[in-house]
């Protein structure tokens, strides 16, 4: 329904967005190695060595030990880095660019990291727990931008993102319109099970973890809901300092 284009929300804290760069390199390097320069062949061993299985890490099956590429429990992980074809990566990858780093400010960097990591884990489990016989692979990085996206909207519904409704209309929202709509959907698709070929239970689940994680990894002082406008310490030292010079000095009398 809709694509987000940018957001009109300057970082605070952090001068560069360091791992949200980072994950979208790695995510884009392990497709090119997984699927644009590999065999078919190379590409599918892949996906069943390091896309999550539920029905393999619940003991329902188990993998040819020919196929068997990291211990099961790590697929909770390396699931998340794994895509289907460029428009799935692209997808993922465009929301966690125009929202992953203002909820990286938010956190910080290596509080980002283990929140990003937690979020693609809890969508696999959540993908395990409601189709815990399933033997097809789980790959893609939705259910950490699912909870990306979830943390977005609890520390900024009222920044105003330019997206294309209808993949056309160009349109500055407030945040919480389009994610908002975005979020209520991956419910809705998991209650009435929609397009079997997408995990709405990874999205849910990384939706859940995404607005759990980010109330207690946020930076001391951060609020939610664009309460308040945060300034960096050095901006608000640098004011306090400018007041100072300002105010006329003190007079002493006896």
């Amino acid at each position: 329904m809709f694509i987000p284009l940018h957001d009109a929300n300057s970082l605070k804290y952090i001068k560069v967005q360091y791992v949200t760069i980072g994950l979208i390199a790695v995510n884009v390097v392990v497709w090119l190695v997984t699927g644009l320069a590999s065999t078919q062949a190379f590409s599918d061993a892949a996906v069943v060595g390091l896309g999550y299985i539920p029905a393999v890490v619940f003991d329902f099956a188990d993998l040819e030990p020919s196929l068997v590429l990291v211990p099961q429990d790590a697929t909770y992980i390396t699931y998340a880095f794994l895509h289907s074809d460029g428009l799935h990566l692209a997808s993922n990858m465009l929301f966690l660019w125009v929202f992953g780093d203002n909820v990286e400010d938010a956190l910080g960097h290596l509080r980002f990291l283990a929140f990003y990591l937690l979020c693609a884990a809890a969508g696999a489990l959540a993908h395990g727990l409601i189709e815990p016989h399933s033997e097809a692979p789980l790959i893609g990085a939705s259910g950490a931008v699912s909870g990306v996206i979830a943390a977005y909207i609890l520390l900024h519904p009222r920044i105003r993102v330019w997206v294309l409704v209808f993949f056309r209309i160009p349109l500055p929202l407030p945040a919480v319109i389009p994610l908002a709509f975005w979020i209520a959907q991956q419910f809705y698709m998991l209650v009435i099970g929609g397009d079997p070929g997408v995990s709405w239970g990874a999205h849910v689940g990384g939706i859940l973890a995404g607005a759990f994680l980010v109330v207690f990894l946020r930076r001391r002082g951060v609020p939610l809901f664009d309460r308040t406008i945060v300034a960096p310490k050095a901006v608000r030292t640098a004011g306090a300092k400018l007041e100072n010079e300002r105010s006329p000095p003190a007079r002493w009398g006896r």
